[in-house]
């Protein structure tokens, strides 16, 4: 691109961040990714998470003519960033699993005749049929990638569903990709670039350092102790990870019966109550969340002086993340990890548990078709809600074990598990059409949002109807905060009957169903992800029982930056500094009891380590560095004296 052009375009990217997000600059490497894309060179941004890489992709969607499509696996980040473009009055749409097809279609056909900005989609919905026909009529400006690191099978969250998304690039062939990742290793890198079909090799890295945070790590036989020590002398919000949902209940018990507001979260709890005690805690009504790693999606709190993880993560990957959700306002902040010696043998033996043999794998095929009711030779395409608890509890399965499972039949092509799938909020009217007009509660805006659910949803009277609050609250000018608050009161007046938005898992099945014994499962795919789980730990391990190198540094440099520096605040740095404030203080002491000692008489350097309290050998250096500068002498008959 010309240089005119090129300053034109960053031009309009810069009074787009001040017009649309009211910020004045970007920071240094938004800029240099931004400037990328709109010179049209694929790039792979590795950011750390809450670097504000979201703009990287939202600002040239604005600049450029067309329309972005952004590939995300997580819906709630989906929905929460339509949600906050629309907020803003920039036009955005999801499609995703946990859509009915008449959203979907709805969903595409404005991206393909509408002014949408920015498609967010789901990268199993990128091989549908409905999303290949209106693609080649989509004018596409950008492809964004996020949690890019999913296309590698070297990354720590391989989704064989990535690997569709270089199809896309065909019908939008001058179409710049940006891959974005907080978590890629140089070959992880080096894998999205080749499978995304990069012309060239194009990296831009922000820093991974975070000077604000202190990375610590205590081993201990006793971890609540060690946590009450983090709770009481750190002010201030926090998080506490815990790797199982018991746990979680149990620590968040412990802390109130300590007389500490906390509460517990993980997906096990109602959709609605996980709704509730995340907007408790966002808002400060409660000060510490303990939870399992379900809790962070979209997590934007920016004065979190703390987080503790009392269990080991698998990976550094995961653990980065997970702390880097401490100190985004800048301030100074403490990412804990607590560790017994049990706890290596511990996961080792958790990772023995996960990879079933190959005919235990096709073993657990078999039973979840059999749960789902899905026949031979049926279920190609089909997608199926899927409790992954009850299963495990009917089959008297361990859950690592079936997710493990569910992963290789993943990669081989026959099923997968989607985690987060929405299902749609439904309601129907208890009482008569005219009784709606006494209705007297909420004003204008009740009375706009009943006229907006009459006109666009038919037999809500006589059935229940899955409705789209998004699409009520655009039709009738209000938020979707407020729509959501209105159908509750209707609900509390028995008004309405009325079913909230809820998530849960599903399992799409990539083909029909076969017999169990068709079933193949690559020993080398068996193979990598084993070899791939116990490298990633093994770096965890080092990072967990590094004694002298500083932690900041050990992460830096997995993740490549090769140029990283001390930290100063981690606690092997800070316990290297008091180390080297010890050893100053004593050699000032010996340096002055020499002096003292030669200052009576001349001495040899052996008289003086038999009568000087120390090492003999920090002594002698000490006597060295006193020559070097000139403090005293050695005369010929081998006697230091002080140079007067």
């Amino acid at each position: 691109m010309n240089q005119p052009m090129r300053h034109t375009l960053f031009s309009s990217a810069e009074e787009v961040l001040k017009r649309w997000w009211g910020y004045d600059e970007f920071r240094p490497t938004q800029r240099e990714i931004i400037e990328s894309v709109l010179d049209g060179h694929d790039t792979l941004a590795l950011m750390p998470t809450g670097g504000g890489k979201s703009l990287t992709y939202q600002v040239p969607a604005m600049v450029l003519e067309g329309l972005a499509i952004v590939v995300t696996p997580l819906i709630a980040l989906m929905k929460d960033q339509v949600d906050r473009l629309r907020s803003l009055g920039i036009s955005a749409v999801a499609v995703h699993s946990g859509m009915d097809q008449r959203r979907i279609e709805a969903a595409l056909d404005n991206c393909t005749y509408g002014d949408t900005k920015l498609l967010y989609i789901a990268p199993e919905r990128l091989a549908t049929d409905a999303f290949r026909v209106r693609l080649k009529q989509m004018n596409i400006s950008l492809i964004a990638v996020d949690e890019a690191h999913c296309i590698s099978q070297w990354g720590y969250d391989f989704r064989p569903s990535y690997l569709r998304i270089s199809e896309v690039r065909e019908y939008a062939p001058n179409a710049p990709v940006l891959a974005l990742t907080a978590s890629a290793t140089d070959l992880v890198a080096e894998d999205i670039m080749h499978h995304l079909g990069f012309s060239e090799k194009r990296i831009l890295r922000a820093s991974f350092s975070r000077p604000n945070l202190s990375y610590v790590v205590r081993e201990t036989e006793d971890k609540f102790e060690q946590l009450m020590r983090v709770v009481q002398s750190v002010e201030g919000s926090g998080i506490i990870y815990a790797s199982t949902r018991e746990g979680t209940e149990q620590i968040a018990a412990k802390l109130k019966a300590e007389g500490i507001s906390a509460e517990f979260y993980h997906a096990g709890l109602p959709n609605m109550e996980r709704s509730i005690r995340q907007t408790e805690w966002h808002s400060g009504k409660v000060r510490i969340m303990v939870a399992t790693n379900a809790f962070g999606m979209g997590i934007d709190k920016t004065d979190v002086r703390f987080v503790i993880h009392y269990t080991m993560c698998d990976s550094l990957e995961a653990y980065y993340q997970e702390a880097g959700r401490a100190g985004r306002d800048g301030k100074r902040s403490y990412a804990v990890l607590l560790t017994t010696a049990e706890d290596a043998p511990r996961i080792e033996r958790r990772f023995e548990n996960e990879f079933p043999p190959i005919t235990e794998i096709k073993h657990i095929y078999e039973r979840i078709a059999n749960y789902l009711q899905v026949a031979i030779g049926d279920g190609d395409g089909a997608s199926f809600l899927f409790n992954i608890y009850d299963f495990c509890h009917r089959e008297r399965m361990f859950r690592g074990r079936v997710e493990s499972a569910l992963k290789l039949l993943d990669i081989n092509g026959y099923m997968t598990l989607i985690e987060e799938h929405d299902k749609p909020a439904q309601l129907i009217f208890n009482c008569s059409r005219d009784a709606l007009y006494k209705v007297n509660v909420g004003g204008n805006e009740m009375d706009k949002m009943l006229r907006t659910i009459l006109r666009l949803y038919d037999g809500v009277f006589s059935r229940f109807r899955t409705i789209d609050e998004l699409m009520i609250a655009t039709h009738a000018e209000l938020s979707a905060e407020r729509v959501h608050e209105l159908l509750k009161v209707l609900w509390r007046m028995n008004v309405i009957r009325y079913i909230p938005a809820a998530r849960s898992p599903m399992i799409l099945f990539q083909t029909e169903r076969l017999p169990s014994r068709d079933i193949y499962i690559s020993p080398d795919s068996y193979g990598h992800r084993q070899r791939l789980m116990h490298e990633r730990f093994e770096n965890m391990l080092r990072y967990a029982t590094a004694e002298e190198e500083c932690r900041s540094q050990i992460i830096e440099r997995y993740f490549g930056d090769t140029n990283a520096k001390e930290c100063g605040v981690c606690d092997n740095c800070l316990r290297r500094k008091q180390l080297r404030k010890r050893e100053n203080n004593d050699d000032d002491r010996l340096c002055s009891e020499i002096l003292a000692l030669l200052g009576a008489e001349p001495c040899s350097v052996k008289d003086i380590v038999a009568r000087i309290k120390g090492e003999p050998r920090r002594i002698v250096e000490i006597v060295d560095k006193m020559l070097r500068e000139g403090k005293i002498s050695l005369d010929k008959g081998d006697k230091l004296r002080i140079i007067s």
